[in-house]
């Protein structure tokens, strides 16, 4: 519960000492998706035209995370946004990882759905953030 009020505050304002460890797997994360990208990736479109914003996010994705405000779109170019959406998402699908910081099931569930930490093709996808996270 602790780290949950954490990872919101995180996503509410300033980075504080304890919420380091998540701003920095977001930052990997967003690069792992978009690094390539102007401006960190908003506005991005990839997946010809299913992925939106910084962290490609789909309209399923988008409606798991049962986001109460905003809209779909948001994702394209709010970070923030995009950020409350990942949580909500991991808050339903793997909120015992999201509790103990496990980036690697937070990262393969982002890519591969509420089960992507047991399928072998977001593997690839894992190595490639913790490559980011090692920058």
């Amino acid at each position: 519960m602790i780290r949950t009020l954490c990872t919101l505050a995180l996503l509410a304002g300033p980075v504080l000492a304890g919420e380091k460890e998540m701003r920095h797997f977001l930052d990997a994360l967003r690069r792992a998706e978009t690094g390539g990208m102007p401006a960190a990736g908003i506005g991005a479109v990839g997946d010809g035209g299913a992925s939106i914003g910084p962290y490609q996010i789909q309209r399923a994705y988008w409606t798991d995370s049962r986001q109460k405000s905003g809209r779909y779109e948001d994702c394209l170019r709010d970070a923030r946004y995009s950020e409350q959406v990942m949580l909500g998402y991991w808050k339903r699908y793997c909120p015992d990882a999201l509790a103990s910081e496990n980036w690697e099931v937070l990262a393969r569930v982002h890519n591969g759905g509420p089960k992507g930490h047991k399928k072998k093709a977001t593997d690839g996808y894992w190595s490639k953030v913790q490559k980011e996270m090692k920058r």
